[in-house]
């Protein structure tokens, strides 16, 4: 009887540890076990966007006119830790050229326990960019102009990543005036302060985008971005 328990448990352990996997929900906290029996491998993945995951997106982050092909843009899974040291699901959209460095960046991440709160696709957020900043919402693919211009951001492509944006606002200062982005993330604009999910040179987050090959705001003259970071 003993055998036949264990022989039972073996076969449903995995089982139930997969039905966290599916369906893939954005922020769902799994177990560690859950990520063995499923294994690490399939939880980072860049592939092309499901019809569920496109439908999603229309009239938001996809917005009418949108001339960037579906063939361009991947849908990326991935696992995160937060700052409690919660393992959550997590997902974006970005450009074919970088989702592979992005999957493989965020999985590096997630091995060392790197603190990222949230990483849901933009359209949860209405593809509102204050509001997904405000919600720590780590992102990529959103079309949409730079904001206060009509110049396409970066993001417009699926080229350019926000981490943390909450506690690693844009900070722009014109005429002795500063303006932070997100509004509540005015707090961290001051960046010798220490502060959970901060982001800063030499840090692991910083260390892995650099090496392949992107551009950080934080290095910017004209404004601080201490958030982004885009592929050229």
């Amino acid at each position: 009887m003993k055998k036949v328990f264990l022989l039972a448990l073996l076969i449903v352990a995995p089982l139930l540890a997969t039905a966290q996997f599916a369906p893939w929900k954005a922020g769902a906290i799994v177990s560690q076990q859950a990520v063995s029996s499923y294994g690490v491998k399939k939880c980072f993945a860049a592939t092309p966007i499901p019809d569920d995951v496109w439908a999603r997106m229309q009239g938001k982050s996809y917005a009418a006119g949108c001339p960037i092909p579906r063939t361009e843009l991947r849908y990326v899974r991935l696992l995160h830790v937060d700052a409690e040291g919660n393992t959550r699901l997590g997902e974006m959209i970005c450009n074919k050229a970088i989702a592979k460095k992005v999957a493989g960046i965020f999985r590096k991440l997630y091995e060392n326990k790197y603190p990222i709160e949230c990483v849901r696709l933009i359209d949860d957020f209405d593809a509102n960019d204050e509001k997904s900043m405000t919600a720590n919402n780590t992102s990529c693919f959103c079309y949409r102009p730079v904001n206060g211009t009509t110049k396409l951001s970066n993001h417009a492509k699926g080229l350019a990543v926000d981490i943390n944006p909450l506690y690693n606002p844009c900070v722009r200062t014109k005429n002795g005036k500063q303006t932070v982005e997100p509004a509540a993330g005015e707090p961290y604009a001051d960046r010798n302060k220490d502060f959970t999910y901060k982001l800063k040179r030499g840090d692991l987050a910083h260390s892995l985008f650099m090496k392949a090959g992107f551009k950080w705001g934080g290095d910017w003259q004209s404004l601080k971005d201490w958030q982004h970071f885009e592929k050229p």
